[in-house]
């Protein structure tokens, strides 16, 4: 039986895991890079890109 990962997935558990300790190194700014890249071409983009939109116009001009 073979199971399958997305990107998306694999990339974003692996830089929460190097997030949560602290490992800050160009390894993982690669996997972030790549989890970004990836998520980009997924059905989420779209509403991850409305949400930031939304939160930058409901900050008042300073």
């Amino acid at each position: 039986m073979a199971v399958t990962f997305s990107l998306v997935f694999l990339f974003g558990l692996v830089l929460f895991f190097l997030l949560r300790s602290n490992s800050l190194s160009w390894g993982a700014a690669f996997i972030a890079i790549m989890f970004g890249f990836f998520l980009a071409t997924t059905g989420a983009a779209a509403p991850i890109n409305n949400l930031t939109h939304a939160v930058i116009n409901a900050i008042p001009d300073l």
